[in-house]
């Protein structure tokens, strides 16, 4: 073995010690000789990825310049090529390719070869240089060097990645013109190119234009297109392309039927895509694929999207008992099932079970989990799971924390969701922008602006990237919180994507306009959509028009939330004429009408008493296979009930509950509301029952009840539906108990009022203690002045406490000398006033006022024998 050899096999020992290896190799250079080329070169590729593992760049730019001085003319640039190509797929491009155009300025009359040329080409592919792509070929052109098919692939690659899709077409049909033919994968890569740009038409166009005079393509290019028009959704191209494969001899692989499967389960034809799996696993006869793991996952995730979990469990004890199928994989496909059904305890269950065999969870299997704890409100548990993930080795990324922080926001427990970003900072988990805008999206929707602005600047200052999103999420806070003009110019400062200078006073729009790393901060159609529809809400539709107009200029297109934004709004205004030409501009320009659409017209005609135009509106959604929803029955309910078709109205309500659309409290109460109004109250009862069952027992139910048969003069009914309302607690907010009270009393029905207010005070409820007065009256002009008197006691009592604040406060806060905040409506402070001679609430009053801030209550208690007095004829 000579010196050389010897050397080149101490450097592969000594790949670990870079120092030592650098020393070898210039020892390889100084004692290289003709017959120790072969170990010479080899020893090239492994010092260069030595020198790049232990980051000796200096070293590295030396190395050209010992094997110039070192070598022979011709040995140097066959080394100086492997260097080059060394450096190239070890993905150091930039150096690669400085170092190729020295070599190609030492040598240019030596021009590389192709081999070289390919390396660099294909690795620029791989760092997504297309520069770099052009100039190499442009080099390779003048330098005569003559493109292989190989070359050519790569250019057609390139174009194709960079989506210059008729370049590398015309560059495939002149591949024959610079005496290259093309090959299956010259054709499997433009067809892939087109697939990916979603052209698959011209895809399959270019499959059958290549028939003659070119290589027959082969299977990868028939799956690929059948996995085109699958995702497209387009089976029956898939099945035809299929049919067209058998004819031509190539049957169809696994791969072949995992795409057709895949599609048939993506649009919820999950019985075809059973029949066909069913056919792989029996019809051997038929040459069918058998099914792999990739095609049990895909039935698997095709059950549970469907929410067929008896059949998800019969094909997961096959995959059981087959053994290997039970992969990862599979076990995180069927714990998303389960969370997406809602089957929590059994997707804990099965996290159990994959630790019990051996298949230890990864961070998705975790994150699914996390996801579904988050959505049920289980936050408690939800951080506990990151406690079980650190204990068993795993830790808690991005996408965890992310989960966790949209659970607490979803719930507006902001600060608990800010500590979780803190928490994740600490533990070096960085956020995302998706992270950050959960946060902001939440404390603009509470409203807390300066939190908001405060979180953007210190992102900002962190360099955490911020999108277009971000922006969105700014613009929509501001036009919920009115400030409309400030969401403007953030719109137009989204376009400029420049620091120009803001002297308006608008922090937020400054701080958009300078934020670091913003990444894709253009208006898309949801900005626009945004604040279109803020102009709307406000009436300020001449600006809305211009950035509709803005909005078509820039060259997005509006979509059809943003029509029934102007469409909602002429239909309020009743310019329902201005709505159709909306509508007609809308479907001319491919915008289908949505269930808001009928909505706004169906409100708009409405108003103009127009019901067959709104019967019209109904068949034509039927014939659109477009269903009403409970908005659009109770407009037209309340329309019919306001031109006095109650009858219709009530036909409407059969209907929904017929097709499955469950009214809601709104259907009830406008029906309720014109039943009791024509005096029908016997059926308005029974819509009140119905109301309960489907609705369940609600307080604005029983207050609607109870006011209008009330406001209808039955007394005794309205009594009985209050008392019912008392015994399930309701708030008292929504009831007009205080007319009720006065009614009886004027009924002469004190003891019914004495009931109903006695009943109200042991219970404990918060009421208006002015609607005793006269009860205490009536009480007392018919003689019962001990039932008057104990009822004015209690009420003093209930008005001390109230001022004193240290009992629980059973009546709504009165207003004495400041000292008791008034709620609402009549109280003790009101009656003050009173000049209809009712002496005992005068003077009962003025002894409150007279004791107010003695220092206890039990000092004003012992009051009975000035009551008694009273009642004596002595005050």
């Amino acid at each position: 073995m000579d010196q050389t050899s010897k050397l080149t096999k101490a450097l592969f020992k000594n790949t670990k010690n870079p120092r030592l290896a650098w020393h070898l190799f210039k020892r390889i250079l100084s004692s290289y000789s003709p017959s120790s080329s072969p170990c010479y070169l080899r020893s090239m590729p492994i010092i260069v990825r030595i020198l790049i593992g232990a980051q000796m760049h200096r070293e590295i730019d030396e190395l050209p310049q010992l094997v110039l001085v070192s070598q022979h003319l011709d040995v140097a640039l066959t080394s100086l090529t492997s260097f080059v190509q060394s450096l190239a797929s070890l993905g150091h491009l930039d150096k690669a390719v400085l170092h190729f155009k020295s070599l190609r300025t030492r040598f240019p009359a030596m021009p590389p070869s192709v081999s070289l040329y390919n390396v660099l080409l294909q690795s620029s592919l791989k760092g997504n240089r297309p520069d770099f792509v052009k100039w190499l070929y442009t080099d390779m052109i003048a330098a005569g060097v003559k493109p292989e098919t190989y070359t050519f692939n790569l250019l057609i690659q390139s174009f194709c990645d960079s989506g210059r899709l008729d370049d590398a077409r015309d560059l495939f049909d002149k591949m024959s013109e610079k005496g290259c033919q093309p090959n299956e994968f010259s054709i499997g890569i433009l067809v892939r190119g087109f697939c990916k740009a979603g052209f698959t038409v011209q895809g399959l166009e270019l499959l059958n234009q290549t028939r003659n005079g070119h290589p027959s393509p082969n299977r990868v290019v028939y799956n690929t297109l059948v996995s085109s028009f699958c995702k497209e959704d387009r089976i029956d191209e898939a099945e035809k392309l299929v049919e067209r494969m058998r004819d031509q001899g190539l049957f169809p692989d696994v791969v072949t039927f995992n795409s057709r499967i895949s599609a048939l389960c993506r649009v919820g034809k999950i019985l075809e895509a059973s029949r066909i799996f069913r056919d792989m696993q029996m019809d051997e006869e038929l040459g069918l694929p058998r099914p792999n793991v990739i095609t049990y996952n895909i039935m698997l995730k095709g059950f549970c999207k469907e929410g067929m979990l008896e059949e998800a469990r019969a094909l997961l004890d096959k995959m059981k008992k087959v053994g290997n199928f039970m992969t990862l994989e599979s076990y995180n496909t069927w714990l998303w099932g389960l969370v997406r059904n809602g089957e929590l305890s059994e997707a804990r269950l099965v996290l159990n079970e994959m630790l019990s065999k051996g298949i230890e969870p990864n961070i998705y299997s975790y994150n699914i989990i996390m996801d579904g704890l988050c959505r049920k409100h289980m936050l408690s548990d939800a951080k506990a799971l990151i406690d079980l993930m650190r204990s068993t080795g795993i830790f808690p990324d991005t996408v965890t924390y992310s989960i966790l922080l949209h659970g607490f926001c979803s719930k507006g427990k902001t600060i608990e969701a800010k500590n979780i970003l803190q928490k994740m900072i600490r533990n070096d988990c960085s956020p995302n922008s998706y992270t950050c805008n959960i946060l902001l999206h939440s404390l603009w929707k509470e409203e807390r602006t300066s939190e908001a602005e405060e979180m953007l600047q210190k992102m900002s200052k962190k360099g955490y990237q911020f999108d277009t999103v971000t922006c969105n999420i700014v613009v929509n806070g501001l036009c919920r919180s009115g400030e409309l003009d400030k969401a403007l110019e953030i719109v137009n400062e989204m376009w400029t994507n420049g620091p120009a200078s803001l002297d308006k006073g608008n922090s937020i729009v400054s701080l958009v306009n300078h934020m670091q790393n913003v990444s894709n901060r253009f208006p898309d159609v949801i900005t626009y959509t945004t604040i279109i529809n803020g102009l709307c809400k406000v009436g300020r539709l001449e600006e809305a028009k211009k950035k509709f107009i803005e909005m078509t200029a820039k060259g997005l297109h509006p979509d059809s939330v943003v029509y029934d934004s102007f469409i909602q709004t002429f239909c309020k205004q009743g310019k329902i004429s201005s709505a159709y030409r909306v509508l007609k501009d809308m479907e001319r320009n491919g915008c289908s009408k949505t269930i808001q659409t009928y909505n706004s017209l169906i409100l708009g005609l409405g108003s103009r008493n127009q019901i067959f135009e709104i019967y019209g509106l109904m068949d034509e959604m039927r014939e659109r296979g477009i269903c009403p929803d409970v908005c659009t029955y109770n407009n037209i309910i309340s329309h019919l009930c306001d031109g006095g078709k109650i009858k219709d109205a009530t036909s409407l309500l059969h209907e929904m509950l017929d097709k499955g659309i469950t009214p809601n409290i709104s259907s009830f109460k406008i029906l309720i509301k014109a039943f009791c109004k024509s005096s029908d109250f016997g059926f308005a009862y029974e819509l009140f029952e119905v109301a309960l069952s489907v609705c369940g027992q609600k307080e604005p139910l029983y207050s609607l009840m109870f006011n209008e048969l009330l406001a209808g003069g039955q007394v005794s009914e309205a009594m009985e539906m209050f008392e019912a309302s008392l015994d399930r607690s309701f708030g008292l907010k929504n009831f007009m108990y205080k007319d009720l009270i006065d009614q009886l009393c004027r009924d002469d029905r004190f003891n019914d009022a004495n009931f109903l207010v006695q009943k109200l005070i042991d219970r404990k409820f918060e009421f208006n203690h002015s609607s005793v007065m006269p009860v205490i009256d009536g009480l007392n002009e018919r003689g019962d002045k001990q039932q008057a008197n104990e009822l004015a006691t209690k009420m003093m009592k209930l008005a001390l406490e109230d001022g004193y604040g240290n009992k629980t406060c059973y009546s709504e806060r009165s207003n004495i000398d400041g000292r008791l905040k008034k709620a609402g409506g009549s109280d003790w402070q009101d009656i003050l006033q009173r000049d209809d001679g009712s002496g005992i609430a005068l003077k009962t009053l003025k002894h409150v006022q007279k004791g107010w801030g003695q220092g206890c209550i039990s000092s004003l208690q012992p009051q009975k024998n000035y009551f008694d007095d009273y009642y004596d004829g002595n005050g």
